[in-house]
């Protein structure tokens, strides 16, 4: 992609696709609930890549009851003795849901992998236990869609300095993602392994470069909405009904509750 047809998207054209893409995204929850199906879609990538924003996108117009986002913390040390995938099996999708992981059991291959949280047998077993995995979900009928999003060193380190410059996002910058800028050859090399292992024919990788976040979050949704047949359902017909006549109901005096005060009057 060019600089020159990068630079065409204006924020008018972003916004009003983005926003054609979100009815889209209503009409694929109600086939999916309809037809009970079971979404699955995985969002991977670097540090401030822009996996979050990408999700608060999707979401934004979403039945929270029907789409949910699964962003898990660190496993406690009952986890670590389980299973790795067992966890993340508790939380896929039962019929007519969508389930969105933030981050998923591919932060074995990536952060575990890179700071030594795992050993290099448990690295390797996940490797090859992770595409049985998946293709058993697959078989099983759900539908899983895996992003990795790809950002340079250049844009990754502007967006941790405007982070750390901005009280609203400085809770988005960790330790961790300090950690990133020192190791980023490693996870390089991290990202390449665990792709020659898990980019299979019944779950591949997609990537979408995110250097250009309005850009990454069009495509990254447009690619999704094509990779499901879904189509639209008719809505339910529903008439307002008339309000009924009053019986005399009569309000409590409002002294006798206890109001937020009007803050915005002191505007």
């Amino acid at each position: 992609m060019t600089d020159e047809k990068a630079a065409t998207l204006s924020r008018k054209a972003y916004e009003a696709e983005l926003l054609r893409l979100q009815i889209e995204l209503v009409k694929l929850q109600e086939w999916v609930r309809a037809e009970g199906a079971r979404l699955v879609v995985v969002f991977e990538g670097r540090d401030a890549a822009g996996k979050g924003g990408a999700i608060q996108r999707v979401t934004h117009y979403l039945n929270p009851r029907v789409a949910r986002i699964v962003a898990l913390p660190k496993p406690t040390e009952r986890e670590r003795t389980q299973w790795y995938f067992q966890r993340y099996v508790a939380h896929l999708p039962a019929a007519g849901e969508i389930v969105l992981f933030d981050r998923s059991w591919y932060n074995r291959a990536g952060v575990e992998r890179v700071m030594g949280f795992c050993t290099g047998e448990e690295h390797r077993l996940f490797l090859r236990q992770c595409p049985t995995f998946e293709r058993m979900l697959v078989e099983d009928g759900i539908l899983l869609r895996k992003y990795w999003f790809s950002v340079s060193d250049a844009v990754q380190q502007e967006r941790f300095q405007r982070r750390l410059e901005d009280p609203l996002r400085r809770w988005k910058l960790s330790p961790m993602d300090l950690e990133s800028i020192t190791r980023w050859e490693a996870y390089s090399r991290a990202k390449d392994e665990m792709m020659v292992h898990t980019d299979i024919a019944e779950a591949p990788w997609y990537i979408v470069e995110s250097d250009d976040k309005r850009r990454a979050r069009l495509n990254m949704i447009a690619h999704l909405l094509s990779s499901v047949p879904y189509h639209e359902v008719p809505p339910p017909v529903l008439d307002l009904p008339e309000r009924p006549p009053s019986t005399g109901y009569e309000r409590p005096p409002r002294d006798l509750r206890t109001y937020v005060p009007d803050h915005a009057a002191h505007l």
